[in-house]
């Protein structure tokens, strides 16, 4: 991948996040509500919301990628294996596919890393790993 795409993969994984952090904002209450209604306990609404925003934009600007990047993918699989799986209902497996979807996209760029226009490369993070 160019220096590029993982900017823009970036900025379109992390939009993602940020916007959907941004939405809860309006109604934290209610998602508070929603997150009870899967098993997970209402207090956490507020540190979910600021993990989608501050993870979602840590992601933008390339900061400390791959562990963000795992922490986003372990969120989608959570969110959806909690919120959207019935297996008698094709939309929400749907849901829980398109989840699983965009996992791999945060587990491939925790892989690849940030690329050299972020953060991690000016902090001198950014540097693929070997096994």
């Amino acid at each position: 991948m160019t220096n590029t795409q993982l900017l823009v993969a970036r900025v379109l994984l992390g939009l993602l996040f940020v916007v959907s952090g941004i939405g809860k904002l309006g109604d934290v209450a209610g998602f508070a509500g929603y997150m009870a209604s899967g098993g997970v306990p209402a207090f956490l609404a507020w540190p979910v919301v600021l993990f989608e925003i501050i993870g979602g934009l840590a992601l933008i600007a390339g900061f400390q990628t791959r562990i963000v990047a795992y922490a986003l993918a372990a969120f989608c699989v959570a969110s959806g294996l909690l919120y959207h799986f019935d297996p008698s209902n094709q939309m929400q497996m749907t849901q829980v596919l398109k989840n699983l979807a965009i996992a791999g996209g945060y587990v491939a760029l925790a892989v690849t890393g940030a690329g050299a226009l972020s953060l991690d490369a000016k902090l001198g993070a950014g540097k693929l790993r070997s096994a």
